[in-house]
């Protein structure tokens, strides 16, 4: 399940150990190819809380963690950002970086 982050409340994904958050736009071409493959690994990988954050509807987050390109994808582990891909990337390099990340 990816939760979909609203009023620039973040607190749900920094309560988790770890957290992937998609910062995206409902404008943006390469946001819509990579939401699927998000709601995909959120199925598939259970160690790590998934969320969407909407750049246009909470731009407080998007500041907060220096967003200047969509998609971007950062994982948080204890509320600290950790990790960052920057763009469209393929199921088996976000799943391989996820992991990674991880450990």
């Amino acid at each position: 399940m990816v939760t979909t982050i609203t009023n620039n409340d973040l607190s749900a994904a920094v309560n988790s150990e770890f957290a992937l958050v998609d910062f995206s736009a409902t404008w943006c071409g390469p946001c819509r190819m990579v939401a699927p493959i998000v709601h995909e690994l959120a199925e598939e990988i259970d160690e790590v809380a998934f969320f969407n954050c909407d750049v246009d509807e909470n731009p407080d987050v998007a500041a907060q963690f220096g967003i200047e390109s969509i998609p971007t994808i950062v994982i948080l582990k204890n509320g600290q950002p950790v990790s960052k891909v920057i763009g469209f990337r393929p199921k088996p390099d976000l799943e391989a970086w996820i992991r990674q990340t991880i450990g």
